[in-house]
């Protein structure tokens, strides 16, 4: 991808796949995808053009793309098109967006479930042939068929899932990735050689990306801008209690602490929709892992360059990062969370958001 990119956008109808418009004349876009989540995209259009082509743009219903090269780099959901100041703003996500819409009203995702050591891979491939499996809930979306060692659910305490509490399959499948040595997903979506498109969720297992040693980010080279790094204890934990489903004196609780040389600073995690114990505590060893990392560079804007192409790199993979400033010097590898390219403004530029690589535990091969 380079600032001679050619762009263009269309949509499609989610359903059926039919072309609602080939070509969008969209302004100050904006998109990207992230890690464990659907990513998003954001445009502009003049209501001139949004009152003559309404159809084109029907939130919950269409389907918006972005190719560069006739290659797709984005795919999504529109949900939004909101009137604001002179101008029409369209927000969009990706994929797995739509599970935040759907819900389990069956229970146990229809009698897939309750599921004992089971592997999560194959019970986010379950939420997905469910949400599919309803009458008009088809996106056609392809689900990996990576396994992992990862296990939900214990003889004493199975994953369910209850209908009556209606639970979110956004939700659910979240539960299932955020944690440590837990698989971890990003959404894609590409053309196939016959031509139609392919939507995917990719996931990794033990993770997504890999260490890059062929590509880098430094100040004075390729880095355009990059925040000062912030030393902070609001958000250090060294002990995390994580609460789940239940009320009073019947809630689900798991306790992770670690003595680490500093005073004791503790955190609430408050994880209502989680029913195991077993998942409780992992998650709360996971927000420890997190909140215990101080000083860290999160976000920088990189530029076109021999060291490293726009889009040479893939969500999850870890990049060495050099920062020279006047704030600080600070050198590490660090991990691609989510990135964001705006090919209206700054065509030869991208925004990536970083986490340090040494904040993350990935669970063994399968």
């Amino acid at each position: 991808m380079t600032a001679r990119s050619r762009w263009r956008y269309f949509t499609r109808n989610a359903l059926t796949g039919a072309v609602l418009h080939p070509a969008l004349p969209l302004a100050e876009v904006e998109f990207g995808a992230e890690l464990n989540g659907p990513g998003s995209l954001s445009a502009t259009l003049s209501p001139r053009w949004v009152k003559a082509n309404t159809s084109a743009l029907q939130p919950g219903l269409a389907e918006i793309y972005a190719e560069a090269d006739d290659m797709l780099r984005w795919g999504g959901l529109i949900w939004t098109v909101d009137p604001q100041d002179q101008e029409y703003r369209i927000e969009a996500a990706s994929w797995s967006s739509y599970l935040n819409r759907r819900h389990d009203h069956h229970g146990n995702l229809d009698g897939r479930g309750p599921y004992v050591n089971q592997d999560s891979c194959v019970i986010i491939r379950d939420i997905w042939a469910y949400a599919q499996g309803q009458p008009d809930g088809n996106l056609g979306v392809v689900v990996d068929a990576t396994t992992s060692n990862a296990k939900a659910g214990t003889p004493k305490e199975p994953w369910k899932s209850y209908w009556y509490e209606t639970p979110v399959l956004g939700d659910l499948m979240d539960n299932l990735v955020d944690e440590d040595a837990a698989p971890q997903y990003t959404n894609l979506c590409n053309y196939q050689a016959n031509g139609t498109i392919r939507k995917r969720l990719a996931l990794g297992y033990p993770r997504l990306g890999a260490r890059r040693t062929d590509i880098s980010f430094r100040s004075g080279v390729n880095i355009v801008s990059a925040p000062e790094v912030t030393y902070s204890a609001d958000e250090y934990a060294n002990v995390i209690i994580a609460t789940g489903s239940g009320e009073g004196s019947s809630t689900r609780f798991a306790v992770d602490p670690v003595r680490d040389g500093r005073l004791r600073l503790e955190h609430v995690l408050a994880l209502p929709t989680v029913n195991g114990v077993d998942v409780l505590g992992r998650r709360a060893a996971a927000e420890r892992k997190r909140r215990q990392v101080m000083g860290e560079v999160t976000e920088i804007t990189v530029r076109d360059h021999p060291h490293a192409r726009l889009g040479s790199w893939q969500i999850g993979d870890d990049v060495q990062v050099s920062v020279h400033n006047a704030w600080t010097s600070w050198s590490g590898w660090c991990r691609i969370i989510a990135d964001a390219y705006r090919p209206s403004t700054h065509p030869d530029q991208a925004t990536l958001t970083l986490r340090r690589a040494d904040a993350y535990s990935y669970g063994a091969a399968s």
